[in-house]
């Protein structure tokens, strides 16, 4: 599998500067690029690996301002970042193919409905009255409880789980060993110290274009949905109570912990290990730094928030300059 600097460029819409004819076989990180691969230079703290990389192709800004000779030949894009995420899934689309078929090993119930060309693969189990649609790949041991509904061009990965009744559009990843539609976390306490078990009644509906990472739980609702909308992207080892609400194109990073009966607003940004208490709502935009705690709702939009319980940003990084120097207080 190769592609040329022409080829490339055509691809980004960038401008060539240098031999549009090399070709490259691979894609590197800029600090170990060698002959026959493709880098980028986004971030202006590897500037200097630019000059010492020995990739065939680097990608840079268009307003990026060279400050010694380059060997590689150079395409120059809008945004770089943006051009690299595009040729990666260029390049994972051209080396590999889809998978195609119904393994002999697999279970798959009379009464469930296949579209056209579902890989399904060995120890997969899909259960009665469930529906799979065209071009999904339902790797190995992956189980599907009964009525689940799974739209087209989806991926589950080996090892994943998805309980009864739940719903994932078209266009979804999930990675291995991730569970969709176990029970939230819902109990009564009564008079003898013990727990009582609250029946969690509802189901999961992600939607259209989401991605969840390797190891995360979104659980079912107690009552009607647990929603993860349209374009979300969850890390790894993130934990999705019942009856949340994630808004779209959200992002959550690994190990956040999002309570029940929370509502996500849109295009919000969470950092990993972030922890939000049950029944809060999120407002549009939120960005939250990496192991905040909110402990209350965030009603304006856009906020940057920090620290544990969470503040403003800015507020928390004038207090942090504070506080740091406090062991630094003789007190009489």
């Amino acid at each position: 599998m190769e592609l040329s600097a022409k080829e490339i460029a055509a691809h980004v819409s960038g401008n060539i500067e240098g031999n549009a004819d090399v070709k490259v076989r691979t894609v590197a990180r800029i600090e170990s690029g060698k002959p026959g691969s493709l880098c980028f230079l986004a971030n202006p703290k590897y500037e200097h690996y630019l000059y010492t990389c020995k990739a065939s192709i680097v990608i840079i800004n268009r307003t990026f301002e060279l400050r010694e000779p380059v060997s590689a030949t150079l395409i120059r894009v809008d945004d770089s970042y943006q051009a690299i995420a595009s040729l990666l899934e260029l390049f994972n689309t051209m080396k590999a193919s889809m998978k195609k078929g119904r393994s002999w090993r697999a279970s798959v119930a009379w009464s469930a409905k296949l579209g056209k060309r579902v890989y399904v693969g060995p120890g997969a189990v899909i259960s009665k009255k469930s529906a799979i649609g065209d071009f999904t790949q339902i790797y190995p041991q992956v189980f599907i409880g009964e009525n689940v509904r799974i739209g087209k061009n989806c991926i589950l990965y080996s090892g994943v789980k998805v309980y009864q009744g739940c719903v994932i559009g078209d266009n979804c990843i999930i990675h291995a060993n991730t569970v969709v539609g176990s029970d939230g976390f819902g109990f009564a306490p009564v008079e003898d110290g013990s727990y009582k078990k609250i029946p969690q009644t509802g189901n999961v509906v992600i939607e259209d274009n989401c991605e969840i990472g390797a190891n995360t739980v979104v659980d079912r609702a107690t009552m009607g949905s647990t929603f993860v909308r349209k374009g979300v992207k969850i890390d790894n080892l993130v934990q999705i109570a019942h009856n949340v609400d994630v808004g779209s194109n959200t992002v959550i990073a690994g190990q956040a912990g999002i309570a029940g009966s929370v509502k996500i607003g849109k295009g919000c940004q969470i950092g990993g290990q972030v922890g939000i208490s049950g029944h809060l709502s999120i407002a549009d935009g939120a960005r939250i730094a990496a192991q905040s705690g909110i402990i209350g709702t965030v009603k304006q939009e856009n906020s940057v928030l920090m620290g544990s319980p969470a503040i403003n940003h800015s507020d928390y990084i004038k207090a942090y300059s504070i506080f740091r120097k406090l062991h630094k207080i003789k007190i009489n």
